[in-house]
Parts: structure tokens; C-alpha cells; sequence
């Protein structure tokens, strides 16, 4: 599956849209993590606990996105945006959406 954030990709062309796909999930901190982060927040520092919690969900958010896509048979998705937000205090969420395409080698 091509997963790319541009509207084409190089050397194919889109013979068919085949509408919207997205995923997407709410992690909430561990308790553990949390105090570590905190920690950090006073002291200055990388947080490698929240950035593993946003990648862990991001890969989660990706897949998912792509199993939509493979349920419509398509062979790519175009022009993929993420966004994130806050649900309630610990937690956020990740989405990730594009528009899932039949491609065609161009000649």
C-alpha cells in the first residue's frame, strides 16, 4: 500500500477515487510515564515518554487508515493529513485521513 501526503504519486496515475479513509485513537498517559513527564516538565528535558505514547498512537491511527483502504481494494492513499487534540486532561487523540485511489502505471 502507498501511503503518501502529496495528491499524486510519481509515475502513477489516479484512475479511480474511491473516497475518504481515516483512523484513529485516544491514548491515555500511564500513571508511570506521567510522573516521569511531569518530572521532566519542571526540570527541562526531551519527554521520550509522551513522544512514545504519540508515535505508538500515530502507527495505531496509520493502520487502521489502511485497513479501511484495503477493505475498499484500493491500491494507495493520497493526500494524508494527521491531526491531534486533546480529549480530557491525559489523554489525546490521533487521526490520520486521505482519500484512498486505484492507481494506474503511467506509460
Amino acid at each position: 500500500m502507498i501511503i503518501v501526503s502529496t495528491e499524486y504519486v510519481p509515475g502513477y496515475e489516479v484512475v479511480e477515487a474511491m473516497g475518504v479513509v481515516k483512523g484513529n485513537t485516544v491514548r491515555a498517559k500511564h500513571i508511570g510515564k506521567d510522573i516521569l513527564g511531569n518530572f521532566r516538565s519542571m526540570v527541562g528535558g526531551k519527554m521520550k515518554e509522551y513522544e512514545e505514547m504519540f508515535l505508538e498512537a500515530r502507527d495505531n491511527a496509520e493502520r487502521e487508515m489502511v485497513d479501511r483502504a484495503r477493505e475498499k481494494n484500493a491500491d494507495a492513499v493520497i493526500g494524508i493529513r494527521y491531526s491531534s487534540s486533546s480529549i480530557m486532561s491525559g489523554t489525546s487523540e490521533v487521526m490520520v485521513f486521505g482519500t484512498a485511489v486505484k492507481l494506474q502505471k503511467k506509460e
